[in-house]
């Protein structure tokens, strides 16, 4: 993905509504309040595995949505799919409760455009809140400079518009079918829990891990990250092939969410599926992989 320089004007979309802002605000330190009072609820107190099920299930599908809507689909275009899956796959990771997903992408394609430099969100480097909080109520970047195609993509527009009644059903669902303990495992706990391990991944690969590529963001792969962030803690494997659908590169490397998608393309569900060996191949990847190409 081409990189654009610091120097280019940072065009701002129209700020989120104030209240967009304030239930963002509340649905990130909410559940973290929250997920603080487990112990005392443990005490004493059995929790049930419906609720334990919930919870680990709502993880799942709304990481593999963020991770293969979001990221992967919107935002580098690492594969083209049905409308009704895109429309799918962006509903699911909705339930992350991290924004609507032509805002996200936005965001996310500025902070490749501005790795680790003073304009980029969420910057790893620039400290524990910036990086878990305050970058999701930011001014946001202008999706004319950073992702036209987003504003001309129907599907994307359209579950933007729409996106809280998706986030939503990740909290009453679990309400409705285990009650208030429902709701508070695999809703409040589970954003926490989504949320927290994210942005905490996302500083840890910037700081721990193995370089790889010589790349200037200073990312790093991290296994245990991988692990639980769905392949996303192959980061500089990411930085290094931004549009490659899978960050797995070696047979070790877990990649859940690209294993999805090579699953997916295996039944002709996605197609045009972008791979990090066609970018760099052969004397040029031993050259790149030495910072001398």
């Amino acid at each position: 993905m081409a990189r654009l320089a610091p120097s280019v004007a940072l065009e701002q979309l129209p700020d989120q509504p104030l209240r967009i802002r304030l239930l963002l605000l509340v649905m990130v330190t909410l559940p973290f309040l929250v997920t603080c009072s487990v112990l005392f609820l443990l005490w004493g107190r059995w929790v049930g595995w419906l609720d334990v099920s919930l919870m680990l299930g709502f993880y799942l599908v709304a990481g593999l949505g963020k991770s293969l809507g979001y990221h992967r689909l919107l935002a580098h275009k690492s594969f083209a799919t049905t409308p009704w899956l895109k429309r799918l796959l962006l509903m699911l990771g909705c339930l992350a409760f991290e924004g609507d997903p032509l805002r996200w992408s936005v965001k996310h394609i500025q902070c490749h455009a501005y790795a680790d430099v003073e304009a980029a969100p969420p910057r790893p480097l620039a400290g524990f809140w910036q990086a878990h909080l305050t970058w999701l109520v930011e001014p946001q970047p202008s999706a004319a400079v950073y992702a036209t195609w987003l504003k001309k993509d129907p599907v994307a527009v359209g579950v933007s518009q729409t996106w809280l009644v998706w986030a939503s059903l990740g909290l009453l669902i679990p309400l409705v079918v285990a009650g208030w303990s429902g709701l508070f495992w695999a809703g409040l706990v589970r954003i926490a829990l989504s949320h927290h391990i994210t942005w905490s991944a996302h500083a840890l690969c910037h700081a721990f891990g193995q370089r790889d590529f010589p790349t200037r963001d200073g990312s790093r792969n991290h296994f245990m990250v991988a692990l639980f962030c769905f392949g996303e803690g192959w980061l500089n494997n990411h930085h290094a092939f931004p549009r490659a659908a899978s960050f797995s590169l070696a047979w070790w490397q877990i990649d859940s969410a690209g294993a999805m998608i090579h699953w997916f393309e295996r039944l002709g569900l996605v197609w045009n599926v972008m791979r990090g060996g066609e970018r760099r191949s052969g004397g040029e990847a031993e050259r790149w992989r030495n910072g001398e190409a």
